[in-house]
């Protein structure tokens, strides 16, 4: 942070030491160099008859004469000064005096006398005129003042550099801070579980440092980047990445620092911000939360004279005007890519739009080392395994959730981080710290119990898609309790059994109070706002409605008041009583089939809500152990021969169990391909064995053949012989 320019000016300091000099001049009486005895008019007129004086000089000045002279002897000076005696009173002694008598020829007559009768030099001296540098400063200095104190409001001394200025005057300098590279730590190896992101990124890195390879191509380089995303997935650190590595002037702004009160500030600080870039070329310039100014055009209530309109309008003509921006690229952030402008997002502004969405649970994995690297993690704590059981969580979720786990660590005064903390901590992000202190009645918290009970026993028969991860009734933050329901995997496509299948598990918490208290409680409020929104997009955006069809009646973007204010549904009002229709008819058939599985399943139900009054909680081992054998699992170091796989208690030791378990197999296996490659070999040799038997006879037949022909030819040549 830059200090005030006021401080590191050389007229502050100038200023300040006049000051000083003022202060000490007052308080010493303004005397210096050698004291003089001040006297009175009538003292001195004394003195001078009694002949105690030796000379003197008169001078008019203001209206009266001042008097200067020596005394033949040395007098003791008469301290009158009113100053304050920072020194102390002294008894020193002077042959000078001052002196002061009244312009009046009478008087000056008299000293004229007195002084030749007793023949005291009197030397009359000119009256002393200012010169007229002292003339001139006097009259500037006001004009001097003015002018000093107009300079320090408008805030020009404290400008410290490009975009600092926050005076009066600067309002329409931009306010983009260009980033500081040995500063910023941050680099693409730094952000993880964003690969094909950074991929796009790196080719505009790229192209800064050796634009040559493109071009040669005839490639052209993005002229801007908009990243948008959920909150959280790490747009801003993907731009501090870039940052990082460019090795270009990199400028950041936020899109509200464009807009002020006054009118026409937002484009002159765009039309600044793109000169100072251009003069840097190439140069990279990112814009946060762009969407700030970027909305579209005509939804507000301003009309086209909006000052965030204009503000836009010179952001599109700087971005692909006629001048055009040679050089500079754009990266922008924004959540709400669905309300910005048409024209902002078209080819030669923002060419490319890159998606930063989620992490996958390789990609949370990812995210979670780079967060743990400073973090000690006891050996417990398996990331793959907390990336399985957070799916949903952005990066910022990510690292909350460490962070959290350090904390819940330290507080228990431990030095490292263990599975236990780990959990802790992902109960806090997700619902909040617990109150264990809370004071809750007995039926109460049986209700509780019951509810959440039957949320899980739902969730163990409809398990083809969600597993029940673990079932509290600890109170945390709004919720008496919580159950936790995980994917199997990671899915992008939900099918309408599994969708009808999340709602029936939201239903049975509310299914279970009916069935065992008979009554409604207001605990399944957040459960039935899950399952109404589940069921209207079944209905309104996923065409999964027999009855009304493949039909998409409502959007799945979020609502823009300015967009869509005063626009009327595109269906009539009968269509929008069968949605109605509709959705009470998914949430009735939930209802009911939620019923029957508790129905079927009450034994199980009643045991995991005795387990829950008594243990509180239950992770997802022991609830799988209750509700298919209705018993405890068993603890650690006992071994049931019926439940080998429920040996490992821990995760390390389920973990060795599986690897020694791969080991047998691989040993099997490799075991198998040795015996097989032992038969493929022991055919081999048999199939050369009978291979060469059979160039064995093939070569016997052919020295025979070759002997009869032999034979053959030796008896013709004797023939002939012979006939000869």
């Amino acid at each position: 942070m830059k200090k005030n320019g006021l401080f590191k000016s050389g007229v502050f300091y100038a200023i300040v030491f006049l000051g000083i000099i003022g202060i000490v001049t007052w308080a010493t009486g303004g005397s210096t160099g050698e004291q003089s005895n001040k006297l009175s008019g009538s003292d001195f007129v004394t003195q001078l008859k009694d002949g105690k004086i030796a000379k003197f000089n008169i001078q008019p000045s203001g209206g009266v004469y001042n008097i200067t002279g020596e005394y033949r002897d040395e007098q003791k000076v008469k301290d009158s000064s009113s100053g304050l005696k920072i020194f102390g009173s002294t008894d020193a002694k002077s042959k000078n005096f001052t002196t002061t008598v009244l312009q009046n020829d009478s008087i000056v007559s008299e000293i004229n006398g007195i002084a030749q009768d007793k023949k005291v030099t009197m030397t009359p001296l000119e009256e002393d005129t200012p010169g007229i540098w002292l003339t001139l400063l006097m009259t500037m200095a006001p004009i001097i003042i003015l002018i000093f104190f107009f300079y320090l409001m408008m805030g020009q001394g404290g400008q410290g550099g490009q975009g600092g200025g926050r005076g009066v005057m600067s309002f329409g300098k931009s306010k983009a801070k260009e980033a500081d590279s040995k500063a910023n730590k941050i680099r693409f190896s730094d952000v993880a579980g964003a690969e094909e992101e950074k991929q796009e990124l790196v080719e505009v890195v790229e192209f800064l440092k050796d634009p040559r390879r493109f071009v040669a191509l005839g490639a052209r380089i993005p002229a801007g980047v908009l990243l948008e995303g959920p909150p959280g997935t790490g747009k801003t650190l993907l731009a501090k990445a870039v940052a990082g590595e460019a090795g270009v002037p990199f400028y950041s702004i936020s899109g509200s620092d464009f807009v002020e009160m006054f009118v026409g500030v937002g484009a002159s600080r765009v039309r600044d911000l793109f000169e100072t870039a251009k003069k840097n070329a190439p140069a990279i310039i990112f814009i946060d939360e762009i969407d700030a100014v970027g909305r579209q055009r005509g939804a507000g209530m301003g009309g086209g004279h909006d000052e965030r309109e204009q503000t836009l309008n010179q952001l599109l003509v700087e971005m692909d005007g006629f001048t055009g921006n040679e050089g500079i690229i754009i990266i922008a952030a924004t959540n709400r890519s669905d309300v910005l402008d048409p024209a902002l997002l078209r080819p030669g502004r923002f060419d490319r739009q890159i998606l930063v969405g989620r992490p996958d649970v390789k990609g949370r994995e990812a995210i979670l080392k780079v967060h743990a690297k400073n973090k000690p993690l006891a050996d417990d704590v398996d990331l793959k395994v907390v990336a399985q059981q957070t799916p949903g969580f952005a990066g910022a979720d990510l690292e909350n959730l460490l962070n959290e786990s350090a904390l819940v660590a330290a507080r228990r005064n431990k030095t490292k981080i263990d599975a236990l903390d780990v959990d802790e901590a992902q109960d806090r992000v997700i619902a909040g710290p617990a109150k264990k202190d809370r004071v809750i009645s007995k039926k109460e918290r049986e209700m509780v119990a019951y509810h959440e009970s039957g949320h899980t026993i739902v969730g163990m028969v409809l398990s083809d898609a969600r597993v029940v991860h673990k079932v509290t009734i600890v109170p945390r933050g709004r919720a008496g309790g919580y159950a936790i329901m995980l994917p199997k995997e990671d899915r992008f496509l939900m099918t309408k059994t599994e969708m009808f299948e999340q709602i029936v598990g939201l239903l049975g918490g509310r299914t279970a109070e009916e069935m065992v208290f008979g009554v409604q409680s207001t605990g399944a409020s957040n459960d039935f706002e899950q399952a109404t929104g589940l069921a209207r997009s079944m209905v309104t955006e996923y065409g999964m409605s027999d009855r009304l069809g493949p039909v998409q009646y409502e959007g799945n973007h979020q609502v823009f008041v300015g967009r869509d204010y005063g626009q009327t549904k595109a269906y009539s009002e009968q269509v929008a009583y069968e949605i109605d229709e509709e959705v009470r008819k998914l949430l009735n058939d939930a209802h009911v089939e939620a019923r029957r599985i508790l129905e079927e399943h009450k034994a199980q139900h009643k045991l995991i809500a005795e387990k829950l009054l008594e243990l509180e909680t239950l992770d997802e081992r022991t609830i799988k152990s209750l509700f298919e054998t209705g018993e405890m699992p068993l603890a650690k170091g006992q071994e049931n021969p019926e439940f080998p796989s429920e040996k490992g208690a821990t995760f390390e030791e389920a973990k060795k169990a599986l690897e020694a378990k791969e080991a047998e197999k691989m040993k099997q296996e490799e075991a198998e391909l040795a015996e097989r490659k032992q038969e493929l070999h022991e055919e081999e040799v048999e199939e050369q064995v009978e291979a060469k038997e059979a160039s064995d006879e093939v070569k016997a037949e052919q020295k025979e053949k070759t002997e009869e022909e032999a034979k053959s030819e030796y008896d013709d040549n004797n023939f002939s012989d012979r006939y000869k």
